[in-house]
């Protein structure tokens, strides 16, 4: 099973809460905003979206 990643990028704050919370490393801080960057890591299990203030992730099987 895959997964996407996506962060709008637009309404990321840039609190690392994703890149903190993530169990496999799927984020990283690049300048002020969260990037998906080990995406094909992602397990599905949402803690980036429940922890996320602005609701800036989305994560969608593939």
């Amino acid at each position: 099973m895959a997964w996407r990643v996506e962060v709008d990028h637009d309404k990321c704050n840039g609190d690392e809460e994703c890149v903190n919370v993530c169990p496999v490393g799927v984020f990283e801080m690049q300048g002020d905003k969260s990037v998906p960057v080990n995406e094909e890591e992602c397990l599905g299990c949402e803690s980036c979206i429940e922890v996320c203030p602005t609701g800036a992730i989305t994560v969608t099987e593939t």
